[in-house]
């Protein structure tokens, strides 16, 4: 397996899982009566990012990772989104950015350094394949299933596999 087929597909599930998740959400706020906006805000504890700053990092570590893999510019994207419609226009920039990649990109990628920001005032530098699965993975998932925890926790009919993509 290349290391162009061991990132972009697995990021692209997740993301297009997302957006089937945010669907589902914007139809349980209609279908409950519940002002979207609640849910947007919502945590699963007081310390923890909202959902709309989950979905936000989640599309960032997708884009980022894949740019810093790649050798790429490292595009910044506003954290704007207001509405389920914004973030799922969000999520289809994110996977039209990230399917943008050709597999050649990534030839060598996987010993390639990495530079990234590790915190607000620390920068880390490791092998690709380091950073894709020691960094960029888990952050990406870590952010991907809060989305799913915050959504379920409240009440929205979602399980395992449309975390999966695979309803």
């Amino acid at each position: 397996m290349s290391f162009y087929d061991a990132t972009v597909p697995t990021f692209l599930q997740i993301l297009g899982s997302l957006s089937g998740l945010l669907g589902k959400a914007e139809a349980h706020c209609k279908n409950k009566n519940i002002n979207p906006e609640v849910l947007l805000g919502a945590r699963l504890y007081p310390d923890m990012l909202p959902l709309t700053r989950q979905v936000q990092i989640a599309c960032d570590f997708a884009a980022k990772s894949c740019a810093r893999l790649a050798g790429s510019e490292v595009p910044s994207t506003p954290d704007t989104e207001k509405s389920f419609e914004e973030l799922r226009q969000r999520l289809a920039k994110t996977i039209d950015y990230v399917k943008s990649f050709k597999p050649a990109q990534f030839d060598g990628a996987d010993t390639r350094e990495v530079t990234f920001p590790a915190g607000p005032n620390n920068m880390m530098t490791l092998k690709g394949r380091q950073f894709l699965s020691n960094f960029a993975f888990p952050n990406f998932y870590f952010h991907a299933a809060i989305t799913h925890g915050i959504l379920r926790h409240n009440g929205v009919e979602i399980g395992k596999r449309d975390f999966l993509g695979v309803n």
